[in-house]
């Protein structure tokens, strides 16, 4: 029987084909542990985004793990020695931040009041986030990196080879910007500004460099322990350089400047490392999410509706895809997760588990689910039964299932009361009913005295049945009668199979509905 590591060989799974392009590069280098890294600007509140792109390179390095015994390690870097250019908008008193705008994030005052710097507080949320999913990382301020020296050779390889360094860059920016741009920025020693300043010299024997600040005076000072940084393609670049990175992956925003990041690389001594590039998320109205102005999804938001592994189902789904992170993804996110959760378990099949998500989530412990109900169909329960509390959908989950129960299926718990949120905060404030026509009042009179008088299972199926078979005779296409059910009984235009539905609301409970809309009660 094929093993998952033979399996993993060939897998057209888009992780699998990253590592066996990472085993390559590591075996022409005889490296003795790969190194996985990602990049965070914490300029701004952590947001959705940065954690897709740490769950993905996790992805990878899970992936990488099957096919090779080589050891892997894998760096968050924290570029919180970046100087504030502008004041996010979605932090308390953002004029009380204006007094120290390019100042290194780590020496901006924390608005929340809780940490020693802004760059501090977000940093921890990051980092608080990352181990809510139980993330495997080593964290990395570049305010340490810098500061403890442990930068320093590849700052004093920049400053000696500082032309052969702003030749790569020149070359990338429009001719005004290049009469002032430097590599490096002086951090002013007075006033703790970083400095967008020319060089007047650069000494790179001394590992100095000498510029005048924006009052015209002179200083001098060396590259090394923090005192001077480098823009931030150069430290990219340098970045790889120094810590000898083997794979990362970033937004297609930065596609254009791989280049750029590699030739520093290899201008410094390094080798660049493996690339992906992934589509951007999206908001509801199709613009990029910002971590500045807060758009689109946070990851608490989510975590609000439904369970952690929904989120990493979510970004594992097309990364070279654009996506729309709003909240009406969330449902089917947990529906699908949920699916293949059970396709994974039925497989026993080393090249279709290979493929499957919910390995490269959980990788080779992967649960099984507890789902009795599918996310969506708690939400239309919710909906009819006007369920403020999980505890009364457990009351229709436990006659559909008599087995279940909130410490025997956990998932299925967890999901109850994300549901209940749910359709509290997104889907009770736009419900609309319709009246129904008298075709479909016809329709839905039969559909109700069919269960008025049903003596057979109540089960799904049986009860899908008995649906088209009111439906068949009197709607062409069957999808219109489907959509009468939804508008006419639920106030939404989509909705769940029907006949699952009746089971899990219950028979008699579905036929008081029926006579309730027709008696025009429900809207």
């Amino acid at each position: 029987m094929t093993s998952l590591r033979d399996a993993a060989m060939t897998s057209k799974a888009w992780p699998f084909e990253e590592a066996r392009k990472l085993l390559k590069r590591v075996e022409r280098q005889s490296k003795d542990h790969v190194l996985f890294e990602t990049g965070y600007g914490p300029s701004g509140l952590p947001h959705i985004g940065t954690f897709g792109e740490v769950a993905r390179t996790t992805m990878v390095r899970r992936a990488f793990e099957v096919i090779s015994d080589i050891p892997t390690r894998l760096i968050c870097f924290s570029d919180d020695l970046d100087g504030m250019r502008k004041v996010p908008d979605n932090v308390p008193d953002p004029a009380g931040l204006r007094a120290h705008l390019q100042k290194p994030l780590t020496s901006v005052p924390d608005p929340f009041g809780t940490h020693e710097s802004f760059g501090h507080h977000n940093n921890a949320m990051l980092r608080r986030f990352l181990d809510t999913f139980g993330f495997d990382y080593e964290f990395v301020s570049a305010t340490e990196f810098y500061g403890s020296g442990r930068f320093d050779d590849v700052l004093l390889r920049a400053a000696a080879r500082y032309d052969d360094l702003m030749a790569i860059m020149l070359k990338t920016l429009r001719e005004e910007r290049r009469q002032t741009y430097s590599i490096f920025l002086p951090i002013h020693p007075e006033t703790g500004r970083v400095l967008y300043v020319p060089m007047k010299h650069v000494d790179g024997a001394a590992g100095t460099v000498t510029f005048d600040d924006e009052d015209g005076r002179e200083w001098t000072l060396p590259v090394t322990g923090g005192q001077v940084k480098l823009q931030w393609k150069p430290d990219f670049g340098a970045r790889w350089a120094a810590l000898g990175v083997d794979f990362e992956m970033y937004g297609k925003d930065h596609a254009a400047n791989t280049p750029v990041y590699g030739g520093i690389c290899r201008a410094l001594g390094g080798v660049p490392p493996e690339n992906f590039t992934y589509e951007l998320f999206l908001d509801a109205d199709g613009h990029k999410i910002s971590k500045s102005s807060g758009n689109g999804l946070s990851i608490d938001e989510w975590l609000t509706y439904a369970a952690t592994e929904s989120l990493s189902y979510f970004m594992y789904q097309k990364p070279k895809t654009a996506k729309r992170m709003h909240f009406d993804v969330i449902p089917k996110a947990v529906d699908e997760y949920h699916q293949q959760l059970r396709a994974f378990h039925a497989a026993n099949d080393p090249d279709r588990q290979a493929a499957n998500p919910v390995f490269h989530i959980h990788g080779g412990d992967v649960p099984v689910s507890d789902m009795v109900v599918p996310f969506s169909m708690l939400l239309n329960l919710a909906s009819v039964a006007g369920a403020e509390s999980k505890d009364a959908l457990w009351g229709f989950i436990n006659r559909y299932a008599p087995d279940a129960s909130p410490e025997a299926n956990p998932q299925m718990d967890r999901a109850a009361e994300g549901a209940v949120r749910y359709y509290n905060d997104f889907v009770k404030p736009v419900k609309i009913y319709r009246s129904p026509t008298e075709a479909e009042r016809e329709a839905l009179a039969e559909l109700r005295d069919r269960l008025r008088t049903w003596n057979g299972p109540v089960d799904d199926e049986a009860l899908q049945g008995v649906v088209y078979d009111v439906g068949r005779a009197r709607f062409d296409p069957m999808r219109d009668w489907f959509k009468a059910l939804y508008q006419v009984l639920l106030g939404a235009d989509q909705g769940p199979r029907f006949g699952g539905f009746i089971a899990l609301y219950g028979v008699a409970e579905t036929a008081d509905l029926i006579d309730a809309a027709l008696a025009g009660g429900l809207g």
